[in-house]
């Protein structure tokens, strides 16, 4: 194992590289080398915003960060919808660059079977929803939610929804093709945080507990760990980190 393990970080829908403010300072702090990537089209880079905005363009900046920060050796990090992100990003460095990845964390994140699109696991309310959203705007994107459903209230809330921005719609249904079998066998821990559990989030939760292969961790805290615990999501991502270097 390379001496030098790197941990990336990888925000959730109408997120940025912004939502790790708390959490990064403290991981440094331990030694660790950290980066935040900001996906196309949503935070620092909203100004981006384009139809042709798809998970491929999100899998294409991780790499692009991993490449350009010359990292050899990778904790990756996904929340949320970045589950998505993050599969695929691995499907692709397992070809390309075998050794390159030495842990995944799913953090309360989207877990896709091959084949599988972001809204595969939604209800058909959901779905309906953020399709009716999207219309709004032509196709291109669907607005973010008020943050009390990632169970933020007060200064938390007002910070994250003052920050959020509207996620590019065209990944929302696009299929993820991957080599399951091969993801599987990359260490991989699914931090579920159960207090308020969301509700989007559930097939995952239950999927982690019946399948072989995975660690699990639970926080007693909402959707936005990195806002709402950043000293206990920083701990577990830690121990994390310690097992891969």
């Amino acid at each position: 194992m390379s001496a030098h393990t790197s941990i990336v970080l990888v925000h959730g829908s109408w997120h940025g590289a912004w939502c790790w403010r708390r959490v990064m300072p403290l991981l440094r702090a331990a030694g660790a080398e950290v980066h935040a990537v900001t996906l196309t089209g949503v935070g620092e880079r909203a100004h981006l915003m384009s139809p042709t905005i798809d998970l491929n363009t999100h899998i294409q900046d991780v790499i692009g960060l991993i490449e350009a920060e010359e990292l050899s050796r990778v904790v990756l990090v996904g929340h949320s919808y970045a589950g998505m992100v993050i599969t695929g990003v691995a499907d692709r460095l397992l070809r390309e660059r075998p050794g390159c990845l030495a842990h995944l964390v799913y953090l309360d994140a989207a877990l896709p079977y091959p084949g599988d699109s972001w809204s595969s696991h939604h209800s058909e309310e959901t779905k309906a929803a953020r399709i009716a959203s999207a219309q709004a705007s032509g196709g291109l994107h669907f607005p973010p939610p008020d943050a009390k459903l990632f169970g933020l209230d007060g200064a938390d809330r007002d910070w994250v929804n003052r920050r959020q921005t509207p996620q590019p719609f065209r990944l929302y249904q696009q299929p993820l093709p991957f080599d399951g079998e091969a993801v599987a066998q990359l260490p991989r821990t699914f931090i579920d945080c159960t207090s308020p559990a969301l509700a989007t989030i559930a097939p995952s939760r239950e999927r982690v507990r019946r399948e072989p292969g995975w660690q699990l961790i639970e926080m007693a805290t909402g959707h936005d760990p990195m806002v709402s615990d950043p000293q206990g999501l920083s701990r577990h991502l830690l121990t994390v980190w310690g097992q891969a270097k």
